[in-house]
């Protein structure tokens, strides 16, 4: 049962899966080695009529809603197994029948092993900006995202991270980068500035209080889900490259988490789904034409993240009613008593929806990060109230 009490906010992410299989075996990826299965059933790469109709409905709801503007993310697997000139052709496709004025923000997140001078070149040319996932700059950060034939897959991704840096800069959208604390932090974020990247995103890795990430327990039926002295090991890892990024004395490159962050402390709005009460707006489309709420969820267990809707017999403000999604529309009122009475309420926002999970309890938790996350927010409190003090006087 859904607990939205306020009118629905349209989708402004179409998140669309172009490609559902990947030229890599990340060992610790949680979409093919993690609980759900869904995606063995699907094709593996959408066929013209799921582009098709799903180009309609994205425009039907740009319409029915009047959308100025709008991400489109072209995603998989690795959607340039789908080639560059027909996600090139879908984006084309997109913006012809959406309404006049409304602009699509295109990108397409990659690995980044497949990009060649003539494929960055096809996407530009359709104005799709390209994002990367990496676990780092340095060979040793990505010894685990490898081939299926277990050959390491950094030569060519810094290969590709470093011509899309040094020849096609405006085509750049940044990196995507999951944290992890057994990596030195300073370290790892000066490594990434190395591939020039406008901006960073830093994301927890997606655990939850039954499969918890590394450095965390699984909290017992039972047990409590916070603990005074509970352990921050993502939180001090990225204080520490808060730190760093603080300190730079320019802006080397964006950080998301801690911009928005930093919003959030101020009073301004929030666009992240990790930070804030500001209502989830992306919706996913599988290759299959199915209409799904984020991945992200798919860490929980089998078909969290299934709607039951589709492309062919369903629109998107079906989805927008669907109870999952009304949940995480719906702002403090689907959180946790603890969450809601917590006084960093309005900045955490209870953390990702995902990391909230506790197998035969559902979603209504603190995150599993709460500790950390804490952590992280008082002291860019504290930064930002030193800074302030220090303009004051």
């Amino acid at each position: 049962m859904s607990r939205r009490t306020v009118p629905p906010v349209p989708f402004g992410q179409f998140i669309v899966k172009v490609h559902g299989r990947c030229n890599l075996a990340c060992r610790y990826c949680y979409l093919y080695t993690g609980p759900d299965r869904t995606w063995r059933d699907r094709p593996a790469a959408a066929p013209p009529r799921v582009l098709d109709r799903t180009a309609d409905r994205i425009a039907e709801h740009a319409a029915g809603h009047g959308l100025g503007a709008f991400a489109l993310v072209l995603h998989g697997g690795e959607p340039l197994l789908a080639g560059a000139d027909r996600l090139g052709a879908f984006v084309t496709l997109v913006r012809e029948r959406v309404p006049e004025g409304c602009t699509v923000r295109a990108t397409v997140q990659t690995n980044a092993t497949l990009l060649t001078d003539a494929r960055v070149t096809a996407l530009a040319r359709h104005g799709v900006r390209i994002g990367i996932s990496l676990d780092g700059g340095l060979p040793a950060h990505n010894a685990r995202r490898t081939d299926h034939a277990g050959r390491p897959s950094w030569p060519a991704a810094s290969r590709g991270a470093r011509l899309l840096a040094e020849r096609h800069p405006d085509a750049y959208a940044g990196i995507l980068t999951v944290v992890d604390p057994r990596t030195d932090p300073v370290e790892m974020y000066e490594s990434l500035l190395d591939l020039a990247p406008p901006a960073l995103d830093l994301l927890l890795p997606h655990g939850n209080w039954t499969a918890p990430p590394p450095g965390h327990p699984a909290a017992a039926p039972g047990t409590p889900y916070r603990f005074p002295d509970a352990a921050t090991p993502y939180g001090d890892w990225l204080v520490a490259v808060f730190d760093r990024w603080w300190g730079a004395g320019r802006r080397e490159t964006r950080v998301r988490l801690f911009e928005e962050c930093l919003a959030l402390l101020l009073g301004l709005p929030g666009a992240t789904e990790s930070l804030g009460l500001d209502p989830v707006n992306a919706v996913v489309v599988e290759t299959d034409g199915a209409i799904e709420q984020v991945d992200s969820l798919k860490s929980a267990y089998d078909a969290a993240a299934a709607t039951g809707l589709d492309v062919f017999r369903h629109t998107f403000d079906d989805a927008l009613a669907h109870p999952g999604i009304a949940a995480r529309q719906s702002g403090a009122a689907a959180l946790s008593t603890e969450c809601r009475a917590c006084p960093l309420l309005t900045v955490c926002g209870g953390g990702h929806y995902a990391h909230r999970y506790r197998a035969g309890a559902g979603f209504t938790h603190p995150s599993v990060y709460c500790a950390d996350l804490e952590r992280l927010i008082r002291h860019a409190a504290g930064r930002l109230a030193g800074a302030t003090a220090g303009a004051v006087r």
